[in-house]
């Protein structure tokens, strides 16, 4: 296998794992030899992937987390370490949308919301996933935010904010873990049918009206599919990528180019 797409033997976390970009990022991951350790608050569906990447030959640990608990981000981690010995790649990917509303009409409970599972949740995995790395000496981190994190979003605001900070986390990260040999870069989707987009824009409306509602502002004129943002987030990851760090990548089919 090329090594640029090589994960033999790597230890990879992934949060928000029972569906979206973290399900799929596992199977392509799995696919490609890497070792698992899967965290999501819907342990059904959670453990049902976990069951289908064993039956085709792939190591999982596949465990509740809510990525809002820093126990559980924690335990994840230890599962890694007990498991495999190593953390080698930690994606944390979890996160929740919020509903379309005017900033001075945002909540200061969908604020804190949005605080805990999408900044916090970031912090907490990072707090043990940088600890972990530093004993092996090497890493590398990916955390998912917006192209909400990296401007407007109107009638996002508080989604907007958290994804914003998230971006602050990486870079810091990024700059501080450098000379350790640990890279953290944050990835920022345009609008991708995943279950957080279609189970609430979509449902809102016919769907091809909120696909091109959702679309317009960007030049290749169509949503992204979930398997467009996960090949990136691989190409991100691989081990072969050793130069880019502090990053906040753009997956927009175009639209920060205007």
């Amino acid at each position: 296998m090329d090594k640029l797409l090589d994960f033999t033997g790597k230890t990879v976390l992934i949060t928000g794992a029972a569906q979206g970009f973290g399900a799929l990022l596992a199977e392509e991951l799995a696919a490609r030899g890497a070792n698992l350790v899967l965290g999501d608050i819907k342990t059904e569906p959670l453990q049902a992937l976990a069951k289908k990447l064993k039956a085709n030959g792939a190591k999982v640990i596949a465990q509740n987390c809510n990525v809002a608990v820093e126990a559980d981000g924690k335990a994840m981690v230890d599962a890694a370490m007990d498991q495999f010995g190593q953390l080698d790649i930690a994606v944390n990917n979890a996160g929740i949308g919020q509903a379309l509303e005017l900033t001075e009409e945002v909540s200061d409970k969908d604020f804190e919301s949005q605080w805990r599972v999408n900044v916090m949740g970031v912090q907490y995995g990072m707090r043990h996933q940088l600890k972990a790395m530093k004993t092996k000496g090497s890493g590398v981190i990916l955390n998912v935010s917006s192209m909400a994190g990296l401007g407007a979003a109107p009638r996002l605001a508080a989604y907007s904010a958290a994804k914003h900070a998230v971006i602050g986390l990486s870079k810091t990260a990024a700059v501080e873990n450098a000379a350790l040999n640990i890279r953290v870069n944050a990835i920022c989707p345009f609008f991708a049918l995943t279950p957080l987009v279609t189970e609430s824009a979509l449902s809102a409306a016919g769907v091809e009206q909120a696909k091109a509602t959702l679309s317009r502002n960007a030049p290749i004129r169509r949503c992204a599919e979930p398997i467009e943002i996960v090949n990136a987030m691989i190409l991100l990851l691989s081990p072969g990528n050793t130069y880019m760090t502090g990053l906040a990548i753009a997956v927009d089919g175009g639209v920060s180019a205007i």
